[in-house]
């Protein structure tokens, strides 16, 4: 079945007509009557759950020998990690699962045994990187962790001459290449793969929308494996919202340390001071200077600063084998500073690199900082960070919180947690558009939770959300007597607040219970009016469960509601009016009016229970 996505046909909506009648035709000749509707409403909302992709078989004895070739003990997290992925690639459904792991916590190992277990089903497999360094990189991991295996592994980057590159294309349409690590060359036009299975994506916050969907176009029912260490807003709200799977690597590799961040300004001897201590320690240092224009002029001033220092510069705009020559130098330890723009932001790693120096760190993003932390402190050495910034008071407010958060989050695996700050500074982002940040505060982010939530379980239960529909805040329930937490109480207005939000989310009276006996421990006995607002909690919960939509019960007497999916038996209420017309009626199909003086606030409860 064609694997259906919000985010295609949003695409097509915003598209020109040709390009809308072209999708809505492929579209149309392969949906159900249910889809067709959707697509001809102009609806995104159309169900995904129930697409259906290449269910992977389970492992084979060579996959274990892989496997137990790991020359290093995984972590617990990697091992879900793994499990998830497995699990996915397994199932019918297309899998869309993100691993978010920190720089060096074995997110590739994971991708490689995905990758693997794709190949030995003779399925291709293509992982797609954001820079020429990382494709030249994980293409030598590649080629080293499968090497004892028929598996043809390919690069295909500005590194490749043309004649390579066509060759490599060749390879994919035809099916002898197994596994393709590409920059952006692979979503280039006249890329084709024969029988492409999983499509791995690494440093997902790198690459923009239209760059993913345009992988995923090459095939719709492929499986998707995205790896990050700080995943964009928008990313980590569909993970957190429930529209991808997610697994997490937090568990630190061993004898690994955290680097030590420090913000401050343009100090010639705290700089001096650094670069010294690292170079009679035997290790390397990065100097990013984000300007290629100026990148000469401030490698002069280091020199002159730190005459001990062998300086060597590197940028994007450096011919490709100058380019690999200094990173080969770097690596094997032929120079101790390297000056260089974000072009090291992926995929180089150094061990013996143990101090990078950011200037006009307050430029940079929150992710690209933790990326950039991530290329030191790679093995057992205390590595530091030093991110050089103006004055507080000349940068803008979104610039201080980001260097705030990255100073105060220095411990391990961090990277989800600075990615939950970018969520919070940036805004969720659109989980339809291009747009990859956009405040949330008109509604709050509780209520978009609750709204995504809503539509999501629609979604996967094959129904199309109303989107217009007010959120169900569950049955209406009015006894006409006070309800609430007083002031006299609990005198701190945002505790309250925080309570009737617990109250009102309790999910079951054993929950009400416990919460009830929390107060009355930390407060003290409830107040009537507290009580009252238990019991009436209790008295809705179970109204929900048989659909009442509202229950107003007055001193005299009152009316029951029906919801339109009650589980009410109407022979039941026609039998009850009959018996006793003086005090019952109906009014209406939906409502069932009665008369009973009833006084007392908790008799009236009673009678709503009864």
């Amino acid at each position: 079945m064609q694997r259906w996505t919000l985010l295609r046909i949003e695409q097509a909506l915003d598209g020109t007509t040709t390009e809308v009648e072209t999708l809505a035709q492929q579209l149309l000749e392969q949906a159900t009557p249910k889809e067709k509707e959707c697509v001809m409403q102009r609806d995104p909302a159309i169900p995904f759950e129930v697409a259906e992709g290449h269910a992977f078989p389970p492992d084979t004895a060579w996959q274990t020998e892989l496997e137990a070739s790991f020359p290093y003990v995984e972590t617990a997290d990697q091992v879900a990690a793994i499990h998830d992925v497995k699990h996915d690639m397994e199932g019918a459904r297309p899998m869309d699962r993100l691993v978010c792991g920190d720089v060096g916590y074995g997110k590739t190992e994971v991708a490689m045994r995905a990758a693997f277990k794709a190949v030995q089903d003779g399925r291709q497999v293509a992982v797609l990187v954001p820079t020429t360094l990382l494709a030249q990189q994980h293409f030598q991991n590649f080629s080293d962790r499968f090497a004892d295996w028929p598996i043809r592994i390919e690069s295909l980057s500005r590194f490749r001459s043309s004649k390579e590159s066509k060759a490599v294309l060749q390879g994919l349409a035809d099916g002898t290449v197994d596994v393709i690590v590409a920059t952006h060359r692979l979503l280039q036009p006249g890329v084709k793969f024969a029988r492409l299975g999983l499509t791995i994506v690494d440093e997902e916050q790198r690459f923009g929308v239209r760059d993913k969907e345009k992988l995923k176009a090459l095939r719709a029912d492929v499986d998707v494996l995205t790896l990050t260490a700080t995943p964009i807003p928008r990313t980590l709200n569909m993970a957190m919202g429930g529209l991808r799977d997610l697994s997490l690597i937090t568990t630190p590799p061993a004898d690994r340390l955290a680097v030590q961040t420090f913000v401050l300004e343009w100090n010639a001897a705290t700089i001096r001071e650094a670069m010294l201590r690292e170079i009679r320690r035997g290790g390397q240092i990065y100097f990013l200077h984000n300007a290629v224009e100026s990148i000469d002029r401030r490698a002069a001033e280091i020199r002159a600063l730190v005459p001990e220092a062998d300086i060597r510069i590197g940028h994007g705009q450096m011919r490709e084998r100058e380019l690999e020559q200094l990173m080969l130098d770097f690596y094997h330890r032929r120079f101790n500073v390297l000056m260089c723009t974000t072009i090291v932001e992926s995929g180089i790693d150094v061990p013996t690199a143990n101090t990078i120096i950011i200037d006009r760190a307050d430029r940079f993003g929150l992710s690209q900082l933790h990326q950039l932390r991530g290329r030191v402190g790679r093995s057992h050495h205390r590595a530091f960070a030093y991110l050089i910034a103006p004055p507080k008071a000349v940068l803008t407010d979104d610039a201080v919180r980001r260097l705030e958060a990255i100073e105060s989050l220095e411990d391990l695996g961090a990277g989800f947690a600075l990615a939950t700050h970018d969520l919070e500074i940036r805004g969720a982002g659109e989980l339809l558009g291009d747009e990859q940040s956009g405040q949330i505060s008109e509604v709050g982010f509780a209520m978009y939770m609750d709204m995504l939530e809503r539509a999501i379980k629609s979604l996967k239960a094959g129904k199309t959300p109303d989107l217009e529909a007010p959120l169900h805040a569950g049955p209406e329930i009015d006894v006409h007597a006070p309800a609430l937490i007083p002031e006299d109480y609990m005198p701190d207005v945002h505790l309250r607040l925080v309570l009737y939000k617990r109250i009102a989310a309790a999910k079951d009276e054993a929950e009400l219970s416990e919460l009830t006996g929390e107060m009355i421990d930390r407060f003290g006995d409830l107040p009537v009016a507290t009580d009252t607002l238990f019991r009436l909690t209790k008295l809705k919960l179970a109204a929900a469960r048989l659909g009442i939509s509202r229950l107003d019960i007055g001193p005299g007497g009152g009316l029951v509601e029906f919801g339109p999916d009650h589980t009410v038996d109407p022979a039941n209420v026609l039998r009850l009016v009959q018996r006793e017309a003086t005090m019952y009626r109906l009014d209406g199909p939906q409502r069932l009016r009665f008369v009973r003086k009833v006084p007392e606030p908790g008799e009236r409860i009673k009678l709503g229970h009864a």
